[in-house]
């Protein structure tokens, strides 16, 4: 145990380090610098109440300053918008106040994708704040509205990345006239993180004119970067310093009830009735407790599925919200395919067979927050039940975190997940170790103007009876101008390093992947900008001595003004088989382990103007396949009945042909979906998924009224079919019900 010993002392020493600025100024000199920024704005206490209405009536905000003089970040980097825009802010006890106006000269409709909450704000016509309270440059929120008075909220991290999947209370009226619209948006302190006694946060406002191609913010941000990006930002400046919210406890219990039938098995319909809660927990107005019992994750959407071609397990991304909220705490060490935590691992029971099933969570706690405005830190832990059906014991799950601020924006983090088994099972299905763990700790580089960013790691494992190469590290740098971005990649991944809990699908290999990509920025009236990228990819064994997998790819993109891209990729691909594969996976004749195939092949993607209500997408690529040839085809059709939803089908083609004995395949996945918004409080999405290479298809319905904020009643049904006799496997039906108290 000496190596784990020794990594986290080094952990807290880092972590226990001065915060170091890039000008040495304390944090009294920091609020007087803020004060005197180009950008800096002064609020103060509301001398008149708000009518949240939508409407500016006269004398309401005349207390507030007035900001404007929006500036585009795209087509036209720097000048004037187009269209104006207004914002004032004031705040009392409970909320911040926001007011904006948008002028709308330009003729035709909004842009609006339906009455959903959470849209996409880059696809919507939408006004946003973006709000850094910690003053980190990286971590903030951001709130958004569109002309329908829809709302989307989420989790600003790593300095540009949002999560709207966060879930919380907030209030907002907005009204529609012929030459503009306007919003009024009330934030309650209790729905926001921040240190007690804050003089000052970062701000910025963002409009999204998605009719004029337009996006532009009151403090510019370069076109090279994401516009909600946290580094680009004026001050907020209070007039007095911030007090501590009162209580804030809210308890969202849930009642579900179900009935299922498996008709491939002997036996009548299975039925039952479930109940459990969430709680969350304000321990101070930076640090949050979230609690669940007995959670239930049923009325999630479906996965999209996937058509595996691959030699390695694919990735489904997380959709539970429990674990989504602040997931980049617990879930963004390491990097996409070297993962030490990854929270679908937990919830799964796996038999002697392989096969994965439900495994019941009985219990878990997180806690998450800020200690000052530097420092970070998260708690995960989760129980699960023993499963005897299935031969699997109970286990539980520990990820522990802590993230330090250092220079103007970067950070050193340490990280500790723990799998220890809990229970006994009679008769085991799978053989599973006493307890797994991985260590490690990550630097996260992001320069001040955010040009350089990147990530350097090491991580460890810790498992009984292994020992030897259990380690990971790796490192990634990024140069981004508005001409040049240039990255570099290596990773490495020992023979024994385990991480059970994260997402590592290969081991004992060295990775390296350079790439550049020039962008063109253009006048033009119809072209906005073209880019030209060189990317090389190769994996080695972990001594150098065999080239296992290389790709090199050739890709042109080209972006127009009204949307619409034309994208060229050319792949020059090598790859060595350690072990026989089957490139249809349909059950045929496998490649021989140690033999390598080298193969090129070339695709085409347009995406058409994507303001228009009947849009869509298509991807065609064609060239060899190991020792045949395959062709792919995908698209993606889309018809926006404003603003109502959504229909759309999404179709895939693989036609592969290999020489004997192998098999040939035509393997296909069709989706059709459909989202329809009958209010912005009524939702009804239906997605169909035939799935050729599984000989599956699959219903799932979902009905959902949000009949309170944050509070919801869900229907959802499923079936499953054999697509040739269309003959029903199983079928199930659930009603839940969840209700958000304020304790």
């Amino acid at each position: 145990m000496k190596p784990i010993y020794q990594l986290l002392v080094f952990i807290a020493f880092l972590l226990s380090q001065p915060v170091l600025s890039k000008d040495g100024k304390d944090k009294e000199s920091k609020a007087n610098a803020a004060k005197d920024k180009e950008f800096g704005l002064e609020i103060g206490y509301a001398v008149k109440a708000v009518n949240l209405d939508g409407i500016l009536e006269e004398g309401e905000w005349d207390d507030s300053q007035m900001i404007s003089g929006f500036v585009q970040q795209i087509p036209n980097e720097g000048l004037p918008a187009t269209e104006r825009t207004e914002v004032r802010l004031k705040y009392d006890d409970d909320f911040l106040y926001v007011a904006a106006t948008m002028y709308q000269t330009t003729g035709g409709d909004y842009v609006v994708s339906s009455l959903k909450r959470d849209f996409r704000f880059y696809e919507n016509d939408a006004f946003a704040i973006v709000l850094g309270p910690y003053d980190d440059g990286n971590n903030g929120f951001m709130f958004s509205v569109s002309p329908y008075n829809i709302q989307m909220e989420g989790l600003i991290s790593n300095g540009d990345r949002v999560s709207d999947v966060w879930d919380n209370k907030w209030f907002s009226s907005v009204r529609r006239y012929d030459d503009r619209w306007e919003v009024e948006m009330a934030i309650p302190f209790k729905t926001l993180r921040f240190t007690e006694g804050s003089e000052y946060w970062r701000v910025n406002f963002l409009r999204n004119d998605r009719k004029n191609f337009e996006r532009s913010s009151w403090v510019p941000v370069p076109l090279n970067q994401r516009i909600q990006g946290i580094a680009f930002s004026g001050y907020l400046n209070w007039d007095k310093p911030l007090k501590k919210p009162g209580s804030n406890i809210a308890v969202i219990p849930y009642m579900a009830t179900n009935g299922s039938k498996d008709y491939q098995a002997e036996g009548g319909v299975n039925s039952g009735v479930a109940a459990g809660f969430d709680a969350k927990v304000a321990l101070s107005p930076s640090m949050n407790l979230d609690l669940t019992f007995n959670p239930d994750f049923s009325t999630v959407e479906v996965d999209q599925q996937q058509t595996n071609l691959n030699r390695f397990e694919l990735f489904f991304p997380e959709r539970r919200q429990f674990f989504l909220e602040n997931a980049d705490l617990f879930g963004d060490f390491g990097f996409s395919s070297i993962r030490p935590f990854f929270s679908r691992r937990i919830g799964i029971a796996t038999d002697s067979m392989g096969r994965s099933s439900n495994n019941r969570i009985l219990y878990g706690a997180r806690l998450n927050g800020n200690v000052g405005d530097n420092t970070r830190v998260g708690l995960l832990n989760m129980q699960t039940a023993t499963e005897d059906a299935v031969g699997y014991p109970g286990q539980n799950y520990t990820v522990a975190t802590a993230q330090r601020k250092v220079f103007s924006r970067s950070s050193i983090a340490g990280v500790f997940v723990n799998r220890q088994t809990t229970g006994m099972v009679d008769e085991p299905g799978r053989n599973v170790a006493n307890y797994n763990r991985v260590l490690g700790i990550d630097y996260n580089l992001a320069s001040e103007d955010n040009k350089w960013n990147g990530k350097f790691f090491y991580h460890q494992s810790f498992s009984p009876d292994v020992s030897g190469d259990a380690k990971a590290h790796a490192s990634h740098l990024s140069y981004n101008t508005k001409k040049w971005i240039l990255r570099w990649n290596h990773e490495y991944v020992g023979e024994n390093y385990n991480a059970e809990v994260g997402f590592v699908p290969r081991s004992a290999y060295w990775r390296f992947e350079p790439s550049m990509m020039y962008r063109l920025v253009s006048n033009n009236s119809k072209i906005f900008q073209q880019t030209f990228q060189l990317a090389y990819d190769v994996y080695t064994d972990k001594d150098f001595g065999l080239k296992t997998d290389e790709r090199m790819t050739f890709a042109y993109r080209l972006y127009f003004k009204n949307t619409s891209t034309l994208q060229l990729r050319l792949f020059n691909e090598y790859v060595y088989l350690f072990n026989s594969f089957d490139p249809t996976r349909t059950g045929g004749e496998r490649l021989k382990a140690g033999t390598d195939y080298s193969y090129t092949r070339m695709g085409v993607t347009y995406r058409s103007d994507a303001r228009k209500l009947f849009n869509y997408s298509s991807t065609v690529y064609a060239g060899e396949y190991f020792n045949g040839e395959r062709l792919f085809v995908n698209t993606d059709i889309n018809y926006r009945f404003q603003p109502y939803g959504n229909i759309s089908l999404f179709a895939e083609y693989n036609k592969i042909d290999m020489p004997n004995p192998y098999n040939d395949a035509r393997l296909w996945l069709v989706g059709p979906k459909m989202d329809v918004s009958f209010t912005d409080k009524l939702f009804l999405s239906t997605f169909v998924q035939y799935n050729s290479q599984i000989e599956n298809i699959n219903i799932n319905t979902r009905f959902q009224w949000r009949f309170k904020p944050v509070s919801d009643l869900f229907v959802v049904y499923t079936d499953n079919y054999h697509p040739e006799s269309l003959q029903i496997k199983n079928r199930a039906l659930i009603l839940k019900l969840t209700y958000w108290i304020n304790v």
